[in-house]
């Protein structure tokens, strides 16, 4: 279905909804979110190549004295910088007696086992083989064939952004107990939002779905971000599926043009009860035209948290669908 025509930009990004509809009675979307719309959107995303690399996390997070260490496919992972800025990462099990080098402090670039001192400089030494690892300026990200079992690639697939000199960005981190296919298809229901949202979204429509030709499977919705009361900001945003463990929306029309939201999903390894962990890292980056936005790239270190906590909110609920979505497919009684 090709998207409706949009509507003009309005001078100011604020709305008011004149005639505001009441939660329970709003337009029911359950018999636009077809089952089988959204699961075969969902193989169609697991069969695009991922070149077996997974998010480890935020670049703003690893410091220059500390590594960032990560469980993904039940193998521990560690990364840091060297001196250069150069990111390494490798095993997070010391080769010598199996040391958690996640607990290790980096040294002048060099990451020294905290049990034995073992100095590790980012390449094969003792036993030790590193990983290739990329930073994108967002998100870190590491690259297990033995994991992925996909023909590697030398970088990521990186979605494209805005630039960095003109957005701002902050990164939430989250983890269910689910797998990746669960939150990947969360993403790819866009019809529940108004619905399971009402706090942060109101007149949601989804305008375009995928069908005929569409290569990259576009979700095209209508929605107002909701403000307070009934200021809202209207805009026109499309959801893809780049590859097999991660979701894009970009907002293509109405206030921050440009704007997106990466949704990537991590498998981790199983809990003690051998219940499968996904951790779920969401980048959100802001951007406008308008002039006055430069004031809020002034104030990035302060919005940040703001941009955190409103999509920890959200995926506090997301992740109890992912998580109940989850449950019945390993109970055989989810009904898509």
């Amino acid at each position: 279905m090709n998207p409706e025509p949009s509507a003009p930009r309005a001078r100011l990004p604020l709305s008011l909804r004149r005639r505001p509809v009441p939660w329970d009675r709003q337009q029911p979307t359950w018999r636009d979110a077809k089952p089988s719309l959204i699961t075969e959107a969902l193989k169609r995303a697991q069969a695009r190549p991922s070149g077996n690399w997974y998010v480890v996390g935020a670049s703003s997070a690893l410091g220059s004295d500390r590594p960032v260490a990560r469980t993904v496919a039940d193998r521990e992972v560690v990364l840091w910088r060297g001196t250069d800025g150069t990111l390494h990462a490798g095993p997070g099990i010391c080769p010598h007696l199996g040391a958690p080098l996640a607990d290790s402090p980096v040294r002048r670039g060099t990451l020294v086992c905290h049990w034995h001192g073992l100095a590790l400089d980012g390449t094969s030494f003792a036993g030790w083989e590193p990983l290739p690892a990329f930073d994108d300026g967002v998100l870190l990200w590491v690259r297990l064939d033995e994991a992925g079992g996909e023909e590697p690639l030398a970088e990521p697939v990186v979605p494209v952004r805005p630039a960095p000199a003109g957005g701002v960005s902050a990164v939430y981190e989250g983890t269910g107990l689910c797998e990746p296919e669960d939150v990947v298809a969360n993403r790819l229901d866009p019809w529940h939002g108004a619905w399971f949202h009402p706090y942060s979204f109101v007149d949601l429509t989804v305008v375009g779905s995928p069908g005929g030709d569409d290569a990259e499977d576009r979700f095209t919705v209508d929605v107002s971000f909701k403000l307070a009361g009934r200021l809202v900001v209207p805009v026109r945003a499309v959801f893809t599926a780049p590859g097999p463990r991660t979701v894009v929306m970009r907002i293509t029309e109405g206030e921050g043009a440009g704007s997106v939201v990466e949704t990537h999903a991590t498998p981790l390894g199983p809990d003690e009860l051998g219940r499968p962990r996904t951790a779920v890292t969401e980048a959100v980056v802001a951007a406008s035209d308008r002039p006055g936005f430069a004031v809020a790239r002034w104030a990035a270190p302060v919005l940040r948290p703001a941009m955190r906590h409103a999509a920890a909110r959200l995926w506090r609920d997301d992740l109890a669908y992912a998580e109940r979505r989850w449950h019945l497919r390993s109970t055989g009684r989810f009904p898509g």
